[in-house]
């Protein structure tokens, strides 16, 4: 028995600790005493550990078993042990959260791997091996655009080749072939396993995986490029033979490799997919097929439409809270107005984010509340016009599809509403003083940034509100769009852009904003460290596959952490 993948390490508090494996068979799974048999998903294997009984603040070298033999760490490793660190009280003040997304697979051509540049992850677990754990993270969130379903390598479309003859339509024949599937795109269970087996092998950042807490959310490229942007669009692709397959594939994989290890223990137990799968008798991609019916349907009728599954998580960091917004699958399209999450589901995150306790929220989203002015403006003004009816709906529809604008701003109920949100944190409630500060993290533009905001809290509050968006960890940044963003975040385009927004849900949302570092383009890594009520980001590019240059170092409150390189009160761009 081997492992194709992992082990992971996902969801770790100050006494437990989840580790997610995929086996090359079916098998019983142990780490550190504790066991779980595997599971079956059309014809692949997993195993999700839960350790108890650990220490708290302690850090616990750890291997894997499976059916007593052991698959991990592997023979002769350069790595150092994997490990899993603990939170508890002597940490509760501090967190390091590493972030970042769009992570295209590495490339074996020597040309294609020259234009997508060094994966900026991978340069951060190499150089990372060589630290002492005191320096390494306490989380990795990951932001979306894990795998790519939509934009193949030579390596995937070699393997889904042999599917060919595999999907005919009843009526079709060898002869005549009418195709189910796409010939350039992922559509089965087993191809999407696949994409993943590509994108974690990796040995530098399989080990990273394997020894640092991982978060994780799905942007677009996970199912499709433009996933969700718009009811149109799922009419649209609903109209198409493959995408109920192609769906329901993307759904049940993220949540096998994705979603599971998001949840706390107790959540699980209360997970009732969870707990089918886990007692259930062979394959158990049914289950996951109806699971993902349900995930992907709007039901309900005008503002009470929802979706059936919910995807956004909390993680307790001590102090510092980490709130995950689902701002794809989670979209209300269908009707007006537009939500990015569900009223249900906004209250979920809303009643999280609220609670007492915490020195600093984080709240992570695929893609950025806070974007260019010009391009926040112009979104909020699209969706004013799809509203309507007519040639304009329709160009502003075109418009909407055509050059991504589905962002927050686009969402102009949900942008306000977030921007209330924020603005409740930020006064004191609960008995307690408010956060120091709150952070909004973010990917999916391919370029990084930090923005400071204005939410007009009113008087005697003092939490500094941030938008950190660190894009891409990997991928092809193209001439055009640096000069799009570049442009974009300039005071003169602010100054222009500004009536487009007039009447926009951004506009009735009362906040202002303004960048402190970025354009930044190229490969990045971004840090946010907490520690007490001082926090401080820093944006990182790889120059050599083991070594990381600063790009720009922010910090957010009036004083960074203690051994912070950027301890200035000041921002400072680097780059």
């Amino acid at each position: 028995m081997t492992l194709l993948l992992g082990p992971l390490l996902r969801h770790v508090d100050e006494t437990s600790a989840l580790v997610w494996v995929q086996t090359d068979g079916p098998g019983r799974v142990e780490v550190l005493g504790c066991s779980a048999a595997t599971f079956e998903v059309a014809g692949s294997h997993y195993a999700l550990v839960v350790v108890t009984g650990l220490e708290p603040d302690s850090r616990i070298p750890y291997q894997v078993h499976v059916d007593g033999q052991r698959c991990w760490p592997p023979e002769h490793s350069a790595f150092p042990p994997s490990t899993i660190p603990t939170r508890g009280p002597d940490r509760a003040g501090h967190a390091r959260i590493v972030f970042g997304s769009c992570r295209y697979v590495k490339l074996a051509d020597p040309k294609a791997a020259r234009a997508y540049g060094l994966d900026a992850l991978d340069v951060y677990a190499t150089r990372m091996a060589t630290q002492p754990p005191e320096q390494w993270p306490d989380v990795l969130l990951l932001l979306g655009d894990q795998v790519y379903a939509d934009e193949l390598t030579p390596q995937t479309r070699r393997r889904i080749a042999g599917r060919r003859d595999r999907h005919l339509r009843e009526h079709g024949s060898a002869a005549d072939p009418v195709r189910d599937w796409p010939e350039d795109e992922i559509v089965g269970y087993d191809e999407y396993a696949g994409l993943y087996r590509d994108t974690w092998s990796d040995p530098e950042v399989r080990w990273m995986l394997s020894t640092v807490p991982t978060a994780m959310i799905f942007d677009d490229h996970d199912v499709r490029d433009d996933w969700n942007t718009s009811a149109a669009w799922r009419a649209e692709m609903a109209a198409t033979p493959w995408w109920r397959d192609r769906v329901r594939a993307g759904l049940a994989s993220y949540w096998v490799y994705q979603h599971l290890g998001n949840l706390s223990p107790a959540e699980l137990d209360a997970d009732h997919t969870w707990q089918r799968v886990r007692t259930a008798d062979g394959d158990v991609w049914p289950l996951l097929a109806t699971m993902a019916d349900a995930a992907d349907t709007e039901t309900g009728d005008g503002a009470e439409r929802h979706k059936e599954v919910r995807f956004s998580f909390c993680w307790e960091l001590g102090r510092t809270r980490l709130v995950v917004i689902d701002s794809r699958n989670g979209r209300i399209v269908e009707t007006l107005p537009r939500r990015m999450v569900s009223d249900s589901e906004f209250d979920w995150i809303a009643a999280r984010s609220l609670a007492p306790g915490a020195d600093h929220l984080v709240l992570g989203t695929s893609i950025p509340w806070l974007m260019p002015q010009g391009i926040s403006d112009a979104q909020a003004a699209v969706e004013r016009i799809g509203n309507g009816d007519g040639v304009l709906a329709r160009l502003a529809e075109k418009a909407r599809q055509g050059v991504d604008m589905e962002h927050w701003p686009a969402f102009g109920h949900s942008f306000a509403r977030l921007a209330d949100l924020v603005r409740r944190v930020s006064r004191p409630h609960g008995g307690e003083p408010a956060p120091a500060t709150v952070s909004v993290l973010s990917g999916d533009v391919h370029h990084g940034y930090a923005a400071v905001a204005d939410v007009h809290a009113g008087p005697g509050t003092d939490t500094k509100v941030n938008q950190l968006t660190c894009s891409p960890v990997h991928n092809v940044v193209p001439l055009v769009m640096r000069v799009l963003f570049r442009a974009t975040w300039s005071r003169l385009v602010a100054r222009l852009s500004a009536p487009l927004a007039h009447g926009s849900g951004a506009e009735a949302a009362d906040v202002r904003w303004a960048r402190t570092a970025g354009p930044l383009f190229g490969n990045l890594i971004a840090t946010l460290e907490t520690d007490g009520r001082r926090a401080a980001a820093r944006f990182e590019t790889p120059r050599t596959a083991s070594t990381l240059d600063p790009a720009a170092e922010v910090v957010l409150t009036e004083q960074a952490p203690a051994g912070f390189a950027g301890a200035t009160p000041a921002p400072t761009e680097v780059r």
